[in-house]
């Protein structure tokens, strides 16, 4: 992958907006292996990892005067037993006890002075089986990056051979204030420069276009600042009536499908696997509603859109938009709601203002942190839910001997009432549920809800 020295616009709007606790942004994974890796092999492993991939060793250093995003920079006091430790598994050694250790580890921020990622190692689990909790903040990549990134340290065999000589450490750099004030200077100069070449040829089609076609300007002039209104409006109030407290605290659960019965089910909505997901998704919510008696019509929802091209395809950071939108839960039918969800998923897609997710990033920089982070409280802490699919891997894949049984994935919660991420792997679909347990206060409910929405959702 292609990795910047700088954050893009809207990583240092994930990053900024953290002034506010309940905005952050940490991704967390738990793998389930089927015996302990090998010690030595995983420390030599993820120490040849954070040589290959840059981030893995950089910290984020800011700019004075924020005048440009921040840089990354190689930290110079990097210690690879921080981010890597062992632990025992605790509790009765089943996979509720590595989630019920993952937790506070989810919670905790990330020491800005370090690189954003940490590896505990669970040992000891029943059956002579071990975990690994992987933590990592989302100014680094979006979940599509991140899978590929961890395909550095994950191996397709048991015991492969040996890999070649381990590559050199990266060079370290201290800049000084004056000497980063000036870097950033530069930057801007560079990319203000760019971006008056690129509006000169734009203006110019713009205006032969025009020419052409004056109505057809104005009303795609009028409907793309009609979708970026759509796109910051505030939304201060959750729509579910029973979902309204919000805390810095999560539950994390796990559910599997099999793949194969959630594409069937989907092929009989003319949907795709994600419009099936989303659909179980907000039914669940349907049904823990109902059995607290606090009946609810929609739910507002965010999702984000991956927005990844050919030519951005191998780059290393955020590449999506958070659409969001509310979504109806009052659809008896399964089918009919997968429709109507793909129906309403397909709007998202083809919102104009997903094309101006970086430009709007780059103003909201300029702003003072404490308006940026108003703003986005304003969008994000009335959303009710978030949902996320992330392709992974349709092979075995394996980590200093062990081969990894499945892959759960727990996104960030980022002001919402809860977040549930499907990650494939083999041949399952494979959901991390991560709930603000002060917003879904019966979690148990919850996962027999989450049960009993895909059961029927196979079976319609």
């Amino acid at each position: 992958m292609r990795f910047e020295q700088r954050m893009s616009d809207s990583d240092a709007l994930m990053w900024t907006i953290e002034k506010d606790p309940m905005l952050r942004s940490t991704i967390t994974a738990v793998a389930l292996l089927d015996g302990p890796p090998d010690r030595d092999r995983l420390r030599t492993m993820v120490d040849r990892g954070t040589r290959l991939v840059p981030r893995m060793r950089q910290r984020v250093r800011s700019n004075p005067l924020s005048i440009a995003p921040p840089r990354w920079e190689v930290d110079p006091h990097f210690d690879l037993d921080y981010h890597l430790r062992w632990v025992r598994a605790g509790g009765d050694r089943s996979v509720r006890s590595v989630l019920d250790l993952a937790q506070p580890v989810a919670m905790q921020g990330f020491d800005r002075a370090r690189p954003l990622w940490e590896i505990v190692v669970v040992e000891e689990l029943q059956g002579d089986r071990a975990a690994l909790v992987l933590k990592v903040h989302h100014a680094i990549t979006d979940g599509v990056g991140a899978v590929k990134i961890a395909m550095v340290m994950f191996e397709l065999e048991r015991d492969p051979a040996a890999p070649a000589d381990m590559p050199d450490e990266p060079p370290v750099r201290v800049m000084s204030q004056l000497e980063r004030f000036w870097d950033a200077l530069d930057h801007e100069r560079r990319r203000n420069l760019g971006i008056a070449r690129r509006s000169v040829t734009t203006i110019t089609g713009g205006v032969a276009g025009a020419a052409a076609h004056p109505g057809g300007t104005v009303e795609r002039a009028a409907t793309t600042a009609s979708s970026v209104a759509r796109m910051l409006r505030p939304a201060n109030e959750p729509l579910s009536p029973l979902m309204v407290r919000r805390s810095l605290s999560v539950r994390f659960d796990t559910h599997a499908v099999a793949m194969a019965d959630a594409k069937l089910a989907a092929k009989r909505a003319g949907g795709t696997l994600n419009d099936a997901f989303v659909t179980a998704t907000v039914r669940a919510f349907r049904r823990y509603h109902d059995a607290l008696g606090a009946r609810a019509t929609a739910l507002r929802m965010t999702m984000p859109i991956n927005v990844r091209r050919e030519a951005t395809s191998d780059l290393a950071g955020n590449q999506f938009v958070p659409a969001r939108f509310a979504i109806p839960l009052d659809i008896d039918d399964p089918v009919d709601h997968m429709r109507a969800v793909h129906d309403l998923v397909g709007v998202q897609r083809a919102e104009p203002a997903l094309a101006m997710i970086e430009p709007m990033a780059r103003v909201l920089n300029r702003l003072p942190t404490s308006v940026t982070t108003g703003v986005f409280g304003a969008m994000l802490k009335g959303v009710d839910l978030v949902t996320s699919n992330v392709p992974g891997a349709p092979i075995p894949i394996f980590i200093a001997g062990a081969q990894i049984e499945a892959l759960y994935a727990f996104g960030p919660m980022s002001g919402a009432a809860a977040n549930l991420t499907l990650l494939s792997y083999l041949d399952q679909l494979l959901i991390g549920v991560n709930l603000d347990p002060a917003a879904v206060t019966e979690p148990d409910m919850f996962a027999k809800c989450h049960t009993e929405a895909w059961a029927e959702l196979l079976a319609s």
